[in-house]
């Protein structure tokens, strides 16, 4: 009897340990929070930058998901993988609510379509899926996205399905989940809405018009402060130069965290230079969009063909020196986008065709830096190629390439629509991959190096340098790749990479956005987009030739498994109790 009574007592308390042990787990959580991730790749473990841009929020946010509805297992997972990452933001702050919908659910068609196009004038880009019910194929609309609002006037559209060539369904779901993080961070970044760093385009050497940069500027406009800049023949207009009351010296500093110079088409001159020059001494970013020759699509509107000529810019010697030199020639690319071409007579009713251009190579990457990793392809129009120089302590990453199929054409050369609809000669495009865009990291030698007479180097108010910090500039061949189309009727602005005659959205919109938060050093956020998360995937067919003998284990397994523990447990008991008999 004391043996039960000793047995008891061992129990109660070890139950009243338990309950104190969880009463202290709480409290001690209350003042300490953790979470613990056992995945591999910690797919489930939030960046440092996510949090800090998370926890900044001192309001409500909510996220409305148009995720919900009868969807096949792809967008399933998109679905879970976004409601995992919310929960992760609302763990580190209360703040971030989220609701998912479902924007089929109206009955009313006049009224679902009116909600269809609010979403679309919100930002948020539909998708047409297939589903197979009972054997019968049908096609839903979805939109695969959210729009997030903060406090009362704040409002952004976020698209989660990430788009990119030769792609499948499911890898498409994969990189959108790759991407999630960034995505949403992105977003709540520019509803958090800090003090902007100044970014300007260049004006006054023929660059592209303001219409032709709307795209770029509105996106851009999310993250900067965006300046149209005209230069002047003054340093003040590109570096701050004040005068420190106590030590005298004078302080220098870009103006702008970064410049973007996007096609320009007249020559710079030596002061124009200068004051570029000795902004990138001083620490300022550049993105270069020049093309080093000269032909635009607007020669053949009039006339079969056009004479492509090489551009002087006059910055040859100057982009040399910092580790590149702009090719005078054109690609030609089996990988190209397509163009329309009036395919009847004239004096007769216009019908269009459309056809494979080579001279509007699509780019791509061949590596994973995270500028261009996972981007859709970039429609560049006549573009170049380029090399990079050795020697100079620079670090060069190529980011934008062209197909293997590529062929290179030297200027002048005249281009003609007549060899449109023509077999191209796969022979000829034996050149491989052609490098269009580079990143260049590290300390840049100035171009005037020893070229500038004492009273300028010695000059304390200049401030004249002949090596920069550590810097980064990207170099593109192709002014194009951020120029916006116009819409064919009502003489609109479209967003950056949406072609005017197909619709379909090209990625360099991405690439923009991407090019200057890197070199802007934004925050860390671009980072994310270095992430590599295995996306563990079903094997489809497996799962189809297996399904029954997976169904009988997992129906009988269980019966069974109990069968067998009943029976041990009696035999077990039978021998204790004979045992003591």
């Amino acid at each position: 009897m004391s043996k039960k009574k000793d047995i008891r007592r061992q129990n109660i308390i070890q139950l009243l340990l338990g309950l104190v042990i969880i009463v202290l787990i709480n409290i001690i959580g209350q003042y300490y929070f953790t979470r613990f991730d056992l995945t591999s790749e910690k797919k489930y473990t939030l960046s440092e930058t996510t949090k800090k841009i998370v926890r900044s929020f001192d309001d409500y946010v909510t996220f409305k998901v148009y995720l919900e509805g009868d969807f096949p297992a792809g967008f399933k997972r998109l679905q879970r993988e976004t409601k995992e990452m919310l929960d992760e933001f609302h763990a580190y702050n209360s703040n971030i609510q989220y609701e998912f919908i479902n924007p089929t659910e109206l009955n009313d068609q006049s009224d679902r379509n009116s909600f269809y196009a609010e979403l679309a004038q919100k930002g948020l880009e539909p998708t047409n899926i297939r589903m197979d019910e009972k054997g019968k194929q049908s096609q839903q609309v979805v939109f695969p996205g959210a729009v997030v609002s903060y406090k009362s006037n704040r409002e952004e559209a976020i698209n989660l399905l990430e788009s990119s060539m030769n792609t499948s369904p499911d890898q498409q779901i994969n990189l959108s989940i790759q991407a999630l993080e960034y995505n949403l961070t992105s977003t709540l970044k520019k509803l958090s809405n800090p003090e902007k760093e100044n970014i300007a385009f260049l004006h006054g050497h023929g660059e592209l018009p303001k219409i032709r940069l709307d795209g770029a500027d509105k996106v851009l406009s999310g993250f900067y402060n965006v300046t149209h800049l005209i230069t002047e023949n003054k340093v003040n207009s590109l570096i701050k130069r004040n005068i420190n009351d106590s030590s005298g010296k004078v302080l220098t500093e870009p103006r702008f965290k970064a410049l973007i110079i996007a096609h320009p088409t007249r020559s710079f001159n030596e002061r124009e230079k200068f004051l570029i020059d000795q902004y990138v001494m001083h620490g300022g970013k550049i993105l270069w969009l020049v093309d080093p020759v000269q032909t635009n699509m607007d020669s053949l509107q009039s006339k079969p063909s056009t004479l492509a000529m090489p551009s002087d810019l006059n910055l040859d010697d100057m982009l040399f020196r910092y580790g590149v030199r702009l090719n005078k020639n054109l690609i030609k690319d089996l990988r190209s986008a397509k163009i329309p071409l009036n395919t009847q007579p004239r004096g007769s009713k216009p019908q269009f065709e459309y056809f494979p251009w080579p001279y509007f190579p699509i780019l791509l990457s061949h590596n994973e830096h995270p500028i261009v990793k996972n981007l859709n392809g970039i429609k560049g129009k006549f573009v170049s190629t380029l090399d990079t120089i050795s020697g100079n302590n620079i670090k060069k990453t190529m980011l934008l390439k062209s197909s293997a199929n590529s062929n290179v054409i030297s200027t002048p050369h005249e281009i003609s629509l007549r060899t449109i609809g023509r077999r191209p000669d796969r022979r000829q495009y034996n050149k491989g991959s052609q490098d269009v865009a580079v990143l260049l990291e590290g300390k840049f030698t100035s171009v005037f190096k020893n070229r500038v007479p004492p009273q300028i180097t010695q000059n304390k108010e200049m401030a004249f340098r002949t090596e920069s910090t550590p810097n980064q500039m990207i170099i593109v061949a192709d002014g194009d790749v951020i120029k916006n189309d116009i819409s064919v009727r009502g003489n609109e602005p479209l967003p950056l990479g949406v072609d005017r005659w197909s619709g379909r959205k090209f990625g360099n919109e991405d690439f923009i956005l991407n090019a200057v938060n890197y070199l802007c050093d934004d925050s860390g956020l671009l980072n994310l987009r270095d992430r590599d998360l295995k996306n563990r995937i079903m094997d489809l067919p497996r799962i189809e030739e297996e399904k029954t003998k997976w169904q009988v284990i997992n129906i009988a397994g269980p019966v069974l498994l109990i069968l067998i523990m009943s029976f041990a447990w009696n035999i077990t008991r039978r021998r204790k109790f004979n045992r003591k008999s």
